[in-house]
Parts: structure tokens; C-alpha cells; sequence
């Protein structure tokens, strides 16, 4: 949605004839919120300067002309979550949606009324609830970026926020985005009604299809993120061709600009404009449309029919590759996500090698509430000054999953391992808090 508004944005600077005072309403209906305050000083570091990381929501707040879509929400959500990465040399870019059902750890964050939740297990979209409790969205943002950050290791150096009635309004603007749904889809929720085919929907059709979920495929926020990711390719392409006057342009940008909270650096036309400078060269074919790697939870927990857990090492593959700046195609992610292995078939046992007491104990816990199963703990022969993970034949694949979420750490075959079995030896390097 906010990469359509981006390019937009470059196009209307440059028509001729749009007047002063059109670039300055554009502009104050930006609104900012100054999250670095609020996020802390323990981040991710760039490692490759000159990339730049915007992390998208699409807000699911039930306020002003939102209501309608229900009001048993007490707070704001993120309905949609992704990481728009820009490299350092500006030949492709990859946009990576979390599904919002992500089984994940919410870091401490501060909330609108002062206090600081606790670390606990949740799904990702509770972040922006909790900092968001008051609903104002520098918190919602910066719980967020955290939560990202925290499981990422990628560092977030800007946030656009964009609510459903900016969305409905740049659809409308552009008349209306084809859409080509494979079954008929009908959700009182999500005030749908359509039929199978290809046909054209305006903005409260078109914002009914990218968030319907229930009744539609397999249900799941999967099949959800794919449609949007579709929708939102599909809305770039009509607004690059479509979007020739003056006033066509304003509608789509007012609409866009009303309902777009970022953060101070990228709250205006300017920054968006130079943004859009930035993308328009890249071919459609270097836009990689991503999704983090994932499977039911249900294959980890059985009593949880709910959420997805993200898959390692894949997950974790993606997230470096992108923190070194390098291209992850679609063709390559789905390559490397056949046959995942389940973190609950990683055995693994737990020694000591830090000469602290209870640290094994520690870092047991953190791997049990990652999924992987901790089959006892104890104390190394002798104390290491590095954490090693070492496995027997035929469990290499078992050993990159554990390897995987250890900064830093490498798994090395060991013939004399016990069958069946991984050990962890746990130096004074692994701090418990860094388990992915």
C-alpha cells in the first residue's frame, strides 16, 4: 500500500501545473510520531550502510470512519506487518510480510499509561496493541520495531503506518484494481460478496478482499498475505499508468497522506518523493514479494490450532541475507523451505560450560519456549570460552535448527555424539536473551 503512495508521490512532484499550495496540504496531512525515545538504546546494528529498512502496517484500529469494521477491538493492530528493504545499491528490493498469527516472544515495552509489560509469548500483532494501549502510534510503532528487531536482527530505520480508510480512498482513485479470486467468496466480517473470476472492485470491496481470511482457501493469514501481496503489486502497476492529471493524482495522494502516520525523518512529501526516486528504477522482476518461513504450530504443539512458528534455519537465513544486503529471490525461498524440520524433533541436551550455576537451566528455558525439545541439562567436563553444538551422523539438518537460533554458533560433527541427540555446550559468549 505505502510503496504505491511512494511512487505516486515522485509522480505528482513532477506534474506541471500542480500548485504550491496542493504540495503543502499534502504534506501537513502527514502525520509524525518519534518512536527512538521509546524503543531503546540495545539495537541491531547496519551492517551494510547505505540499505535502509521500513517497516509497513497496515493499522487495524476501529477509529473515526474505521468503526463500521466492528468495535469489539480495545486496541489499536496491526492487520498487516511487512519490512520494505531497500539495498545499498538500489537494483531490487524485497518486501517480507510476518504473518500476523507468528508465535513469537513480545519484548518488554511501554505502554500508553506509563507502565512496561512483561516479556511473554503472544502473537507478533500484539506488539502494536500493547504500546498502542493508548492509542497513539509512536507506542504502537515502537513495540513493534522492537518485537522485529528482537527476532530479526535486522535494524528498522524508518515506520509508515496506514489505516483502512487511507486505503479505500487510493483504490477509488485509480477507479478501481482488478482482482481475479479462483472461488466465490462471501464473509459478513469482512463485508464481501464475490464471485470466481477477474473483475474489478472499488475501495470497500478491494479492502474486504486483502483482509477476508475465514471461508477463503485454508483460512489461514497465509493465504491472506499472498492475496495482499498481489493486490498491492497490482495497485503499483495501476498507479504508475493511470495516475496522468493533476487531479486524479491529488485524490490518490490525499487519500494516501490522511491516513499515513511515519516516523519524523519520512513525515512529509519530500523524504517520499526522494524515497520514490530511490525505487522507481528498479525492474518488476528485482521486486521480491516474501513471506518468513513458517508451519503450524500445531506441529510443535498440538493444542495450538491458532498460530505458525517461523521455520529455521530458513527464517534465520533470510533475515541475514538480508542484513548483508544480499538478494533472496521468491524462487530461492521456496527452494530452500521444502521438508522443514519441526523444532519439537530437535533433541537436545543442555550442559553447563560457563562454571556460573543454573546457566544451563537458563538457556533450557529459552529453547523449550522456542519449540525445541530439552532433554536434560547438566555441567560440561571443563569450562569453554566459546557455546558449541555438536551432533551425531544424520542429524545435520536438526543441528542448523538449533545452530540457527545461537548467535553466532556453528554446529560440528562428533562421532563419538550420542545417537539420536545434540549437545549444547553453553560458553560466558551465548547471553540466554539473544535465543532466537
Amino acid at each position: 500500500m505505502l510503496w504505491g503512495a511512494g511512487v505516486a508521490s515522485a509522480v505528482v512532484l513532477g506534474v506541471a501545473g500542480v500548485g504550491a499550495w496542493v504540495y503543502q496540504d499534502l504534506d501537513d496531512s502527514i502525520r509524525s510520531a518519534d518512536v527512538d525515545d521509546k524503543i531503546g538504546g540495545d539495537r541491531p546494528e547496519n551492517l551494510s550502510p547505505g540499505s535502509k529498512n521500513f517497516l509497513v502496517v497496515g493499522s487495524d484500529s476501529r477509529d473515526g470512519a474505521n468503526a463500521k469494521y466492528g468495535k469489539d477491538l480495545t486496541t489499536m493492530q496491526s492487520d498487516t506487518l511487512m519490512v520494505l528493504h531497500v539495498p545499498a545499491n538500489r537494483k531490487w528490493a524485497a518486501v517480507v510480510s510476518f504473518p500476523r498469527d507468528s508465535w513469537v516472544e513480545i519484548p518488554a515495552c511501554e505502554r500508553g499509561d506509563g507502565s512496561t509489560s512483561s516479556p511473554h509469548l503472544a502473537k507478533i500483532n500484539e506488539a502494536f496493541a500493547i504500546g498502542g494501549s493508548s492509542g497513539e502510534v509512536s507506542g504502537a510503532a515502537a513495540c513493534s520495531i522492537k518485537t522485529v528487531e528482537a527476532h530479526t536482527g535486522l535494524r528498522i530505520d524508518h515506520f509508515m503506518s496506514i489505516d483502512f480508510s487511507g486505503f479505500k480512498g487510493m483504490v477509488d482513485a485509480l477507479d478501481g484494481i482488478e482482482v481475479c479470486p479462483e472461488q466465490d467468496i462471501k464473509s459478513d466480517k469482512a463485508r464481501l460478496d464475490l464471485q470466481t473470476g477477474c473483475q474489478t472492485v472499488d475501495g470497500e470491496t478491494a479492502l474486504g478482499y486483502v483482509r477476508v481470511r475465514y471461508g477463503v482457501g485454508d483460512g489461514s493469514d497465509i493465504g491472506r498475505i499472498g492475496r495482499q501481496q498481489e493486490f498491492m503489486n497490482a495497485l503499483v502497476e495501476k498507479a504508475q499508468d493511470k495516475l496522468t492529471s493533476p487531479k486524479s493524482l491529488y485524490g490518490f495522494l490525499k487519500s494516501a497522506t490522511k491516513s499515513l502516520t511515519t516516523d519524523p525523518d519520512m513525515a512529509g512529501i519530500q523524504p517520499l518523493y526522494a524515497l520514490a526516486n530511490e525505487l522507481k528504477g528498479i525492474p518488476s522482476d528485482r521486486l521480491a514479494f516474501l513471506t518468513v518461513p513458517n508451519y503450524p504450530r500445531e506441529a510443535d504443539v498440538p493444542s495450538d490450532l491458532a498460530n505458525v512458528v517461523w521455520q529455521y534455519p530458513q527464517a534465520a537465513d533470510l533475515f541475514t541475507a538480508l542484513a548483508q544486503d544480499k538478494e533472496m529471490t521468491k524462487a530461492q525461498l521456496a527452494a530452500a523451505v521444502k521438508d522443514p524440520v519441526y523444532a519439537s524433533s530437535v533433541r537436545v541436551q543442555v550442559l553447563n560450560g560457563t562454571g556460573e550455576q543454573g546457566r544451563a537451566a537458563v538457556v533450557a528455558e529459552q529453547l523449550r519456549k522456542a519449540g525445541l525439545t530439552v532433554v536434560g541439562t547438566g555441567n560440561a567436563p571443563q569450562t569453554v570460552d566459546d557455546t558449541t553444538v555438536t551432533y551425531p551422523q544424520g542429524l545435520e539438518k536438526q543441528s542448523r535448527v538449533l545452530a540457527s537460533r545461537l548467535p553466532d554458533t556453528r554446529a560440528t560433527q562428533d562421532t563419538d555424539a550420542t545417537a539420536g541427540l545434540l549437545t549444547l555446550v553453553v560458553g560466558p559468549d551465548l547471553d540466554p536473551d539473544d535465543i532466537g
